[in-house]
């Protein structure tokens, strides 16, 4: 009979690369495509098919589709954070965040972070307000003259965190290739980071409307519409990845 502690499972279920890892990158992994998914349906399928609508049926798809798909919206983004801190937990916090790898995983966490932030804090507070005009308007009610700025202020956390999502999804997928890649040690972090916050300070503050309010020269070039933002955030990778890496870190 097999004794439990021989059990594969149970070996250094707490240890770095242990099974809580396992599992913990697991959940990290599902609850992350059903959060960056949702993000995509938003912005790629739901907006443009809303702009089609009658004012009727917008009304009615955002009480019964966008107020069902925000729940599980906020929740995987949630639950991809907490698991991503769950993975971080268990690592050696003097080695993990040392060298390439651990400068990769910071720039996805970086952005990831601050799109869990648009979630909560942006996002779903200023759609609550928009569910609960669509419900007035519905029942005969009269309409909330802030449901319009605050339609747009989520639109625009939400396009930011489409912005953000390529360069997020590249540094946290690829950390492992970029540390083979780079070796053991990297030079120049200062500049990186101060290139890397600078970008993502400016995007994220006009995104919220603090440099040129919410339809700036910026927000409108880059966040009106949904493939001009996803063709933008690969322009922001580029720059990160071969001015970052390839010219600063890598030289």
């Amino acid at each position: 009979m097999q004794r439990e502690d021989d059990v594969e499972i149970f070996s250094d279920f707490f240890e770095a690369s242990g099974t809580w890892e396992f599992l913990s990158r697991l959940g990290h992994i599902f609850s992350g495509i059903t959060w960056i998914g949702l993000l995509y349906f938003f912005n790629v399928v739901q907006t443009p098919a809303y702009a089609q609508l009658s004012d009727g049926a917008r009304m009615e798809a955002i009480q019964k589709v966008t107020e069902r798909a925000l729940w599980w919206f906020r929740y995987a983004a949630l639950l991809t954070f907490l698991f991503g801190v769950s993975i971080v937990a268990v690592k050696d916090q003097e080695t993990y965040f040392e060298g390439p790898g651990g400068t990769s995983i910071m720039t996805g966490m970086l952005f990831g972070i601050a799109m869990f932030a648009n979630v909560w804090m942006i996002i779903w507070p200023n759609q609550k307000v928009v569910i609960a005009n669509a419900a007035a308007v519905s029942s005969g009610g009269t309409a909330d003259p802030a449901a319009a700025g605050a339609a747009k202020r989520a639109a625009r956390a939400s396009r930011a965190n489409t912005f953000f999502s390529i360069p997020m999804l590249w540094f946290m997928v690829f950390t492992s290739h970029l540390s083979f890649i780079f070796g053991a040690s990297v030079s120049n972090s200062a500049i990186y980071w101060v290139i890397v916050l600078g970008l993502f300070l400016f995007v994220e503050l006009s995104a919220l409307g603090h440099i040129g309010g919410l339809d700036s020269p910026f927000n409108k070039a880059v966040f009106d519409n949904h493939r001009t933002t996803i063709g933008y955030g690969f322009v922001l990778l580029a720059i990160i990845y071969f001015v970052g890496w390839e010219l600063i870190l890598g030289s």
